[in-house]
């Protein structure tokens, strides 16, 4: 059902067959009253009021939701999509370095990948965005689409000598930053992982997030290869670290363990992955007030395994659900996402009640925000909260008959199925047209910088055969 839009500032009551609010039960009927880019009323169409001066739109057989908070991406690995299939992790992660490095694209260049992704993700229903990569280009990439976001800033350095130089760099590309810092979007600081990260590096980003409040992500407990490094000090990357001339030694029991120790984890991070955390991990991590960033498809795709995210749950630890890089997963959907989680969980723990949808929910709203440290602001549709809000059509053959609307959202509906993506009352998507974006022009830049990659990556081929 296609509608007029409001004017910018003009107050509007959106209604649809279903409003979802997260913190309270699901409204037939629903509508809710935006002004001023906050949510005024909220419940059943006929309890919220229609100010004078407000458009009333009515989107038809569809759900009113939060936007989807997407707690873990790569935006600026867009033109990676497909480029690096059916490969073990640890080649994996090597040819998208090698790749990267390859194709020598311009600082604009990543910034235009990052947009793309702000794009699909829009598209998709969210909102909210949390990227870490070794560049600004999310940054720039959530302003330019008007979406909230976290951009994470990454840094490496595996031997411990160079942890001062590094941690330098950081600083530095971390001051520069947050100049461009906004009302939407903030900036923080990913020490990457262990096997691209000393010791000495974590108690140093440690000291400067702490010092200047900044928050913190770390991918953690994701791979065999990264446990193998950090337990017993040998495998593919410690063989890879010895050859560049640095020691490597048994680091601790576990990822969390060198976290925990460094002063990482007392800055209740945002662990990406938790794929083989140990039950004294999730212990610790429950202690420290850590959240996680759930990925199932990707962690599937690598061939990683299922985090145990029911024991995280019962922990009482937080989780919000993300895409990785399309590089690794190729959609950035939060709906399938959720969907993937619950059919692993249930799959693996042999329970057909793990992740009931109303969880699910949770995990692609509120308890996302909560990851990010959000939920004050979006989340869930709440009086006084910003409107963050996606629309998800329920007219589609594969959606119908809805019995209820979590479960049809969940397990019916696809990200694909999104009409409306509003970021603080402006709307930023409407059935399949971009309000802050020039797709078209967009789309030529993308496609070249995809030629980019393929030529590189048949050079290659052409060298190794």
């Amino acid at each position: 059902m296609m509608h007029s839009l409001p004017a910018p500032g003009q107050p509007a009551r959106y209604c649809a067959a279903w409003l979802l609010p997260v913190t309270s039960p699901p409204v037939e009927d629903g509508a809710v009253l935006v002004v001023d880019g906050r949510i005024a009323a909220v419940g059943p169409r006929s309890a919220v009021p229609l100010p004078d001066d407000a458009v009333d739109i009515d989107l038809g057989h569809a759900a009113i939701l939060p936007g989807l908070v997407n707690v873990h991406a790569h935006p600026d690995l867009a033109v990676l999509r497909g480029a690096l299939e059916d490969l073990p992790f640890h080649t994996w992660i090597f040819e998208l370095r090698r790749m990267k490095a390859a194709v020598q694209y311009a600082t604009a260049d990543w910034r235009d990948a990052a947009r793309w992704s702000c794009a699909e993700a829009a598209a998709a229903g969210i909102t909210t965005l949390a990227a870490t990569e070794d560049s600004d280009a999310t940054l720039h990439a959530l302003r330019d689409a008007g979406m909230r976001g976290i951009a994470y800033r990454e840094v490496f350095a595996p031997d411990p000598g160079a942890a001062a130089t590094a941690l330098a760099g950081l600083q530095h590309h971390v001051t520069a930053m947050r100049v461009l810092e906004n009302d939407l979007v903030r900036v923080g600081v990913s020490p990457h992982a262990p096997y691209s990260v000393s010791d000495a590096l974590f108690t140093a980003v440690a000291g400067y997030a702490r010092d200047e409040d900044l928050p913190i992500a770390v991918h953690t407990a994701e791979s065999e290869a990264e446990q193998q490094l950090v337990t017993h000090g040998d495998g593919f990357f410690a063989s890879s670290l010895r050859a560049r001339g640095i020691e490597v030694a048994a680091r601790g029991t576990s990822t969390v363990d060198i976290l925990q120790r460094t002063g990482i984890l007392e800055l209740a991070p945002l662990l990406i992955h938790c794929v083989r955390v140990t039950p004294l991990d999730i212990t610790r991590m429950a202690d420290a007030g850590a959240r996680v960033a759930h990925c199932p498809v990707a962690n599937a795709r690598l061939g990683h395994g299922i985090a145990p995210v029911m024991e995280l749950l019962d922990a009482g630890i937080t989780v919000g659900l993300g895409s990785d890089s399309v590089a690794s997963n190729n959609r950035m959907d939060i709906l399938e996402e959720a969907r993937v989680a619950q059919l692993m969980q249930r799959a693996v723990l042999l329970a057909q009640s793990a992740l009931p949808a109303q969880t699910l929910l949770r995990l692609a709203t509120i308890d996302g925000a909560r990851a990010l440290g959000l939920d004050h602001r979006v989340g869930s549709l709440e009086v006084g909260k910003d409107a963050d809000i996606c629309v998800v059509d329920f007219d589609a053959v594969h959606s119908n008959p809805v019995f209820e609307p979590l479960g049809t959202l969940f397990m019916s509906a696809q990200g694909t199925d999104v009409t409306m993506t509003m970021v603080r009352g402006r709307v930023i998507y409407s059935h399949g047209t971009h309000r802050t974006q020039d797709i078209n022009a967009l789309r030529a830049r993308i496609d070249g910088l995809g030629e980019m990659v393929r030529a590189t990556a048949r050079e290659r081929s052409v060298t190794r055969g």
